[in-house]
């Protein structure tokens, strides 16, 4: 939408939830997770909604992806591991990485400039 709240537009026109979305760097795409409860997987797509794709595929919710400053590689949290890490990933989905790997609940990644 423009900057006042004019000309809405719907990006992902899909029957789940899609929310938690985060800019790439260069403003050309957008990640974001769709569903609720524990099968939210995280997608990214073009800033016009084209070529959405689904970068995660797991049981458990993967949430509130951030990219990284350069746009190479993206942030989330997810419950995979039985509470909530911070994981990692090539901003393709490949390279998925748990980071913090702690007993304690992690989570809402954030980089640093």
């Amino acid at each position: 939408m423009d900057a006042d709240g004019g000309n809405q537009v719907d990006l992902t026109n899909h029957p789940e939830n899609d929310y938690g979305s985060a800019w790439s760097p260069d403003g050309g795409r957008i990640a974001f997770r769709r569903g609720d409860g524990p099968d939210g997987e995280i997608y990214v797509m073009d800033a016009d909604g084209g070529n959405q794709t689904n970068l995660t595929n797991h049981p458990e919710a993967d949430l509130w992806p951030t990219w990284s400053p350069d746009g190479s590689r993206i942030a989330f949290w997810s419950r995979r591991d039985g509470n909530s890490e911070i994981y990692v990933m090539d901003a393709d989905g490949r390279n998925q990485t748990n980071l913090t790997k702690h007993p304690a609940a992690d989570f809402r990644p954030d980089w640093s400039p």
